[in-house]
Parts: C-alpha cells; sequence; structure tokens
C-alpha cells in the first residue's frame, strides 16, 4: 500500500500509512529543535482521518474530559488537568532540546524519558501513545543515533502490553523513579537492535544464496538482486517502478533501468494494467537464473581446448 501510493481501505491501514508518514516527518525534522508546533504537527501527521477532523493535531482543552488510560474497568493514570498541558509542552520540549537538566544525560535515556514525559501528559484526544514513540524516534535522530529508523519498538511493545503498563505504573507509585521505564525500555531497544540484526542477516544470506545460484555473473546490481530474494520467496508479489524507487530511493529512471534490465534477461515479465508496467517472476524462475549462471560461467571459462 505504502510503496504503491494505494489509498487506505480501512482505519487500520490508515494508522499504518500515517505511522509510515510521522517517521518520515522525525527525519525531516531531526536536525531541527523541538517546538510545541513541532508536537502538535506531529500528532496531526499520525492521527489524521483517524480521529475526528477537530482532534488531530491539538491539545485537549479545560471544557473537554480529561482522557485518561485505563486496563480494563482499572484506572491506570490520570494526567494532569488541561489547562496546565501549554506549559508543560514547553517544558517537555526544554528538556528535548538539551536545555534541561544540567550536566549530561545519555541521548538515549533522554529519548526514553521523552517518549515517557509524552505518554504521562496524554495531551490529546488519542494517538498519545503513537505520538511519544515518534518523538523517541526522533530524538534519537536529532542526536545522530541514525540506526534507531530502522528499528522497531512498537512491534515489540504490542506483544507484552501488561509489562509496558506495569513499568508505568511502577515508576508513578514509586514516587516518579524513572528507573522502571528507563530499564524496560533499554531492554527493548536490545531486542528491536536484535531483531533488526537477525533481519539483516537473513536478507544477506538470501542474496549470498542468489550468488550463489548466478555463480558470479557481473548481470546484476544489488538492488536487482534484492529484488529477485523477494521474489524468491513471494512468487506472487508484483513490482512497478514507483514501488522499486520508492523502496529503494533512487529515481524514476534507475528502477526503469532495473526492472527493464531484469525483464530483457528474462527474469521478469512484464504487463500493461491500465496506464503502468507491472512487472511479475516467471513461474520458473529458478531455473532461468540457474541457467543465467551457467551461461556467465561458460562465458568466463571460454571455449573448450584440445579436445578436452
Amino acid at each position: 500500500m505504502i510503496a504503491s501510493g494505494r489509498k487506505p481501505r480501512d482505519p487500520s491501514e490508515q494508522m499504518i500509512l500515517n505511522n509510515y508518514f510521522g517517521m518520515q516527518f522525525a527525519q525531516g525534522h531531526a536536525n531541527e529543535e523541538l517546538t510545541v508546533d513541532t508536537v502538535l504537527d506531529l500528532h496531526h501527521v499520525l492521527t489524521e482521518d483517524t480521529l475526528k477532523p477537530d482532534s488531530f493535531g491539538r491539545l485537549q482543552t479545560e471544557d473537554e474530559t480529561r482522557i485518561a488510560v485505563y486496563w480494563g474497568d482499572m484506572l491506570l493514570h490520570q494526567p494532569p488537568p488541561a489547562r496546565e498541558l501549554p506549559a508543560r509542552l514547553e517544558q517537555m520540549c526544554a528538556f528535548a532540546n538539551g536545555e534541561t537538566p544540567e550536566g549530561f544525560l545519555h541521548p538515549i535515556v533522554r529519548a526514553i524519558v521523552l517518549h515517557f514525559w509524552l505518554a504521562y501528559d496524554h495531551p490529546f484526544e488519542d494517538g498519545n501513545g503513537r505520538t511519544a514513540r515518534a518523538l523517541f524516534y526522533w530524538s534519537l535522530l536529532h542526536d545522530d543515533y541514525w540506526l534507531t529508523q530502522y528499528i522497531s519498538i512498537s512491534s515489540i511493545l504490542r506483544k507484552a502490553p501488561a509489562r509496558y503498563a506495569r513499568s508505568f505504573l511502577l515508576t508513578e507509585t514509586d514516587n516518579f523513579d524513572l528507573t522502571y521505564f528507563v530499564i524496560y525500555q533499554l531492554n527493548i531497544i536490545e531486542r528491536a537492535v536484535k531483531s533488526l540484526h537477525e533481519y539483516l542477516g537473513r536478507k544477506m544470506a538470501e542474496t549470498r544464496e542468489i550468488e550463489r545460484t548466478l555463480r558470479g555473473t557481473s548481470h546484476l546490481n544489488q538492488r536487482q538482486l534484492s529484488l529477485l530474494g523477494s521474489a524468491m520467496r513471494d512468487p506472487s508479489e508484483a513490482f512497478t517502478f514507483v514501488v522499486h524507487a520508492q523502496k529503494n530511493r533512487i529515481t524514476h529512471q534507475t528502477a526503469r533501468t532495473d526492472l527493464l534490465g531484469l525483464e530483457a534477461l528474462g527474469l521478469l515479465v512484464k504487463t500493461r494494467v491500465g496506464k503502468r508496467y507491472v512487472f511479475r517472476v516467471p513461474s520458473d524462475l529458478s531455473d532461468r537464473l540457474c541457467e543465467l549462471g551457467a551461461q556467465d560461467l561458460r562465458a568466463t571459462a571460454g571455449p573448450a581446448v584440445g579436445g578436452q
């Protein structure tokens, strides 16, 4: 959906798309100081078309019932009054920008505390968790932890929501000792980085397998090898110029060269769907890859000598 530009079909897909735009927003503002307006804009991006039109991108007001946090029927957290929110967000931004506290605070700890701060203040009608996580990413990117954009803490948090809630409760009930939340989030980060390394390991193994199949062919670049790896995992997958360009952050012309090159080698089949070309893999892709590799091997070896 994201790569092809297809519109979301339901609220769940809209949230996925908004989260993608939220990460782009965080990356785009990573070199800037955090302001209240930036936080509001981020919330707008994350919640657009998932809340009432007058709810995204604004704080709750004093004439509204504050949105508390419940676990079933049990009240877990009552956020501060709405009248305090503007001042509290100003203080949060000062903290995010390193103006407070005095002395050194490790950037990862600062990002975790920023996550807690927004979630604790709970300034919006909905989307507070999404905004808190996005600010966590923004904070680390702001301090040049570029790898952050490739890890996912949300997928891990969703698997154990009770532990996440417990880290909040322990912090609140122990005189706001943030150690509980910091330790929990550090564990989440460690697991997310490990998951990323495992993913990269799988991708590298897949690419090596394709390279072995092709036996050193010089025809394909790394983007094309990666695409073929995806195709071998899911033969039903379709590829377009737009999808390939967005996925690899390359120009449209480079994407055209990649896909048309694979078609010329017989590794993709081009069809026209409406106004665009769609590329699919042939059913005998593995055989074609082996044959391409064998052709390169014969070309490298040269003609037989002396009847041997």
